[in-house]
């Protein structure tokens, strides 16, 4: 019951980040609150981290993130976390950042959602511009909902799903998925039922770190989804990754990634 009702939390928190201008132009969706510094002790219970701050204390964060981390969790990383007042929270903090050398990541798989949606609304995913409304969390398929879906009359309807991806193990490769996941092949094959509908769907992964300039699949930690992921793009899914910028203050989507396949290729 803890990690539902605090990944509920978590989403208020994204929605209630305001999008404003960075000083480039782009649409940055800040934290609604300061981040306070912190240093990892543990990661547990996939929902849950202990963190100790500047004065020594120790706390507990939420941790919104199903996956496995690879690679993030080491005792002693510095971690920012954003505190909260709610008295229905039983956590006051959530953790949404950390840091690899000179490298923010974001760990909260809450807020790519919200981050595609404005880059989205501002033009700035090229290949996703231009559509006259936006819908979240819309129910379709079997037992689904898609993340963003984009309508006009003028044109086909647009199913977006849309994938934290954080992981890194070579440098400047980012690589999804970090565990095996199931619900992530489901969602390729209702994508693919998208467009034999006569829909358009994409995948769009959204990867929060500076210091990645491609993206490909992990194919060694899921090779069902590999084979899901090739299966659904010939059946005319369109894949986008994209990077992001991230400060303290506030994440933006960046430029396009290379796509390679996990076999080496482009895709």
């Amino acid at each position: 019951m803890l990690a539902g009702r605090e990944s509920t939390c978590a989403d208020r928190l994204v929605s209630a980040a305001a999008a404003t201008r960075s000083l480039t132009g782009a649409l940055s969706v800040q934290f609604p609150v300061e981040l306070v510094r912190a240093t990892l002790v543990r990661r547990y219970q996939r929902f849950l981290s202990d963190h100790e701050l500047a004065d020594g204390r120790l706390v507990t964060a939420h941790c919104a993130n199903p996956g496995s981390m690879l690679g993030l969790t080491d005792a002693g990383t510095e971690t920012w976390l954003a505190p909260n007042s709610d008295p229905k929270r039983k956590l006051r903090y959530s953790w949404e950042l950390l840091r690899l050398g000179p490298t923010l990541v974001g760990v909260n798989t809450g807020r790519p959602n919200a981050l595609a949606e404005e880059a989205i609304r501002d033009n700035r995913l090229e290949p996703l511009a231009g559509y006259a409304s936006i819908r979240r969390e819309v129910r379709y398929g079997t037992r689904s909902r898609i993340d963003l879906l984009l309508e006009d009359r003028r044109r086909r309807s647009c199913y977006v799903e849309v994938k934290n991806v954080h992981m890194s193990r070579e440098p400047a490769i980012a690589e999804f998925p970090d565990s095996v996941t199931d619900r992530g092949r489901k969602h390729l094959a209702e994508l693919a039922r998208r467009v034999a509908a006569g829909d358009r769907a994409v995948m769009l992964y959204l990867v929060q770190r500076e210091d990645c300039s491609s993206f490909r699949l992990a194919g060694d930690i899921d090779p069902a989804y590999a084979d899901a992921f090739r299966a659904a793009r010939d059946a005319g899914v369109e894949m986008l990754a994209y990077g992001c910028r991230l400060t303290v203050q506030a994440i933006t989507v960046a430029d396009s990634l290379v796509m390679t396949d996990p076999l080496g290729g482009g895709s």
